[in-house]
């Protein structure tokens, strides 16, 4: 296990005056854990984030907001935003090709949850009473969802169809469901953990750019999305109904467990990070990660297809990849760690974000 030391500065951002961390400087890529979750321990004393400076994706851990760094993976193929904590912190579950792991933060003890073989994987959602794992998986052509458990006692593929899925979640409260997306459209779906119950949640054609919807709270009652890049909605799950809640272009989003306000970033034009009041629609600048926001696609407001890719395609593989999350050098949707993600620290003092407005992208901290 490498260890280096702290890499944490602080600052001020110039036009907001909030207290900023930079947590990492190597002259590499890093990114933080992706926007549906949290990269800091439920203590907030340490903080887990993919580095690039060995030469290929690993997970590292540091101290917060300052301490050693440590390394945490040395494994090939890993997925850099695959990466969620379990509830005590303790432990982070990732994929790597057709393998699900798990990596203790204590002493970087490493176990496999669960494989499937042929399988390309993509990011980790953890259900609330921690038993369960969902990720979108890819195999002989065809896309599905593979669930775990934790323990390792069982997994299985459900779903499985020619349709890209991407970007599954559990319920915030129930176990026995998941919210899910089609890509590119109709996007929404849910279904239970073993596969029933499986239903489109809101028909739309591909000029209706929804994306990056995730629960409104922790009640689990509504989805919140972006159709992009005219407004942030809301969606209510019992009765299928949307409700505007800002107009404004609300990029990767995320909210409090109270369900109060929506944290986002926003590219064309950057904005800065944003706190929306989710009964107002009222929203006010945290900070501006000054990130380069990869992306040809954001420049439009319909999802990418076919011919979109043609060129991403070339260079990264995309037959070989789950999604164009995993394309190294896609020109469409990213490079993904050019995107702030903004996420919510547990305690929601904190929000973490990427940026690569230094050259290089580094992870960030800004106090609310």
């Amino acid at each position: 296990m490498q260890t280096f030391p702290s890499e944490a500065r602080e600052e001020h951002d110039s036009r907001t005056g909030r207290r900023v961390v930079q947590l990492t400087a190597h002259p590499s890529v890093h990114h933080h854990l992706y926007f549906l979750t949290s990269s800091l321990t439920p203590d907030e004393g340490e903080v887990v984030f993919c580095s690039y400076r060995s030469g290929q994706p690993q997970y590292y851990v540091g101290g917060f907001p300052a301490g050693e760094i440590r390394t945490l993976t040395d494994v090939d193929g890993l997925n850099g935003f695959s990466g969620i904590l379990s509830h005590d912190g303790g432990e982070l579950f990732y994929t790597v090709p057709a393998r699900i792991q798990g990596v203790s933060l204590a002493d970087g003890n490493t176990r496999t949850v669960a494989e499937f073989a042929g399988g390309q994987l993509g990011e980790c959602s953890l259900s609330a009473d921690g038993a369960w794992l969902v990720t979108a998986i890819r195999r002989n052509g065809r896309c599905g969802l593979a669930i775990a458990a934790t323990d390792g006692s069982a997994a299985d593929v459900i779903l499985e169809q020619e349709r890209t899925i991407i970007h599954p979640q559990f319920h915030p409260r129930d176990p026995e469901w998941l919210e899910y997306a089609q890509d590119p459209a109709p996007r929404m779906w849910m279904t239970r953990r073993d596969g029933t119950g499986n239903t489109c949640l809101y028909e739309h054609n591909n000029q209706e750019f929804l994306v990056h919807e995730t629960f409104l709270g922790e009640a689990g009652e509504e989805l919140i999305v972006s159709h992009w890049p005219y407004v942030l909605r809301r969606f209510h799950l019992a009765r299928r109904e949307f409700r505007d809640i800002a107009r404004f272009n609300a990029w990767h989003i995320a909210a409090t467990r109270d369900s109060r306000t929506i944290l986002c970033d926003t590219t064309l034009p950057d904005i800065g990070l944003r706190l929306v009041d989710v009964e107002t629609g009222t929203h006010e600048a945290l900070c501006y990660p000054e990130a380069s926001c990869g992306g040809s696609q954001w420049k439009r407001d319909c999802y990418a297809v076919a011919a979109d890719f043609a060129a991403a395609r070339a260079a990264a593989e995309r037959d070989t990849s789950l999604s164009w999350m995993e394309m190294k050098v896609d020109t469409v949707y990213g490079p993904q760690w050019t995107h702030p993600h903004p996420s919510f620290s547990p305690s929601e003092r904190w929000v973490l974000y990427t940026s690569d407005r230094t050259g290089h992208a580094q992870v960030y901290a800004v106090e609310r």
